[in-house]
């Protein structure tokens, strides 16, 4: 028999034969012998021997077993137990977490804030969502806004432009189910202001109001109405107002919008809901002609937002963006803010034409007519069109920019 068999094992660092009894057994699976052990060290909370043990902020030597649950920070390197996400930054521990500033708006630490008109530092996230800068400095000031507190013109008021955040009772107006709302954003030179609110006001009556919008400059108003049936809408909507204001001066231009809130009862399902979202984000190319304007920073055609189509279908507004080509986050509409303003009578109707019939379009629209007839092409659509009289308005304004087929 040979002499290392009966002097016992070998240990696994010097090799030297020690008693099976005295062997030690590191966290790592090796077997040493008692002064081997100690060079190892031990680890600081189960106390086994332990040959790979990391630092952690409570200056403590843990084993790869006990660190398991704990985090590594990202700036300093050593392990904690809890770690907070930085925006622009990795995941840290409270010590460094010391280092960085909390966004105003959401609170969470950001590697880098940016000062914002009225106070406050925000992330670089709700920065680039909520935010833009000043149109007469570089500071960052609300999308809503145009300038900022200090370069700020002196506003026209009147007494029936309401504040931007009037939201009276809705009247509805015609049968349903879909119920569309139109915002029409107009600018005025001041000197016909007074004129332009109360000839909008004489002519809509009770079918709508005047808000400010702060991204009207230097002068105007938003014309809003209350629900109204597309049907409604064509045939009772004052269309000779817009010619009315066109006259007096009114006037608009490429930072101005039409926006069209398309009521959610009027949809049959998630799934028709689903279909309609599916059909506008599939066809940005003609949507945007129709609208006669690409707009990334008010009404972008995200990537983000085609990949949560049927999360936002099914009610989810999770990560949901309100400056996208249509804005889910209102509870009780859609809003489809892609087109360009108008006071031209075929553009808006067109507008409103397109909100109904693209609903209309999707409500029966099954996955055979999708994957037989091209049910998600623009020409499928645009020939559909031609049999429905009541959608004329938008062809021929299809036409007009030669993407009617």
């Amino acid at each position: 028999m040979l002499a290392s068999t009966l002097a016992g094992p070998l240990c696994d660092d010097c090799s030297d034969p020690t008693p099976r009894e005295e062997m030690v057994s590191t966290v790592e699976g090796e077997r040493l012998c008692g002064d081997c052990a100690e060079d190892v060290g031990r680890c600081d909370q189960c106390a086994n021997y332990s040959r790979e043990r990391a630092l952690t902020v409570e200056e403590t030597y843990l084993c790869g077993e006990c660190v398991h649950d704990w985090h590594r920070c990202t700036d300093c390197d050593l392990y904690t137990r809890h770690v907070t996400a930085v925006v622009g930054g990795g995941d840290v521990c409270p010590g460094c977490g010391e280092n960085y500033a909390s966004c105003s708006d959401c609170g969470y630490l950001a590697a880098d804030t940016s000062a914002v008109s009225g106070g406050g530092e925000v992330c670089a996230t709700c920065e680039d969502e909520d935010y833009r800068e000043c149109a007469a400095c570089y500071t960052l000031i609300s999308r809503e806004d145009a300038y900022c507190q200090a370069c700020a013109p002196e506003r026209s008021s009147h007494s029936n432009v309401h504040s931007w955040d009037h939201k009276p009772s809705p009247r509805f107006h015609g049968g349903g189910p879909l119920f569309l709302g139109l915002e029409l954003e107009i600018k005025t030179p001041s000197g016909v202001f007074t004129d332009a609110v109360d000839t909008a006001t004489d002519q809509l009556g009770d079918l709508g109001y005047l808000k400010e919008d702060s991204s009207i400059r230097p002068c105007g108003f938003e014309l809003v109405t209350h629900p109204m049936s597309y049907a409604y809408a064509r045939e009772r909507f004052p269309w000779q107002l817009l010619n009315r204001l066109r006259l007096l001066g009114a006037y608009t231009d490429e930072h101005v919008g039409i926006h069209i809130h398309l009521s959610r009862a009027g949809f049959d399902s998630p799934a028709h809901i689903y279909r309609w979202l599916k059909f506008v984000y599939r066809n940005e190319t003609q949507i945007t002609t129709l609208a006669r304007r690409s707009s990334p920073e008010w009404a972008q055609f995200s990537t983000d937002a085609r990949s949560r189509l049927w999360d936002y279908a099914h009610g989810t507004q999770d990560y949901a963006v309100r400056y996208e080509a249509v804005n889910v986050r209102p509870e009780h509409t859609f809003e489809l803010r892609v087109f360009a303003s108008s006071l031209k009578r075929q553009q808006v109707q067109a507008a409103l034409a397109f909100a109904a019939a693209s609903v209309d379009y999707t409500r029966h629209l099954t996955a055979a007519q999708i994957a037989r007839r091209n049910g998600w092409e623009w020409s499928t659509f645009t020939a559909w069109l031609r049999t429905r009289p009541h959608y004329f308005v938008l062809l021929t304004e299809l036409e007009a920019l030669a993407c009617a087929s």
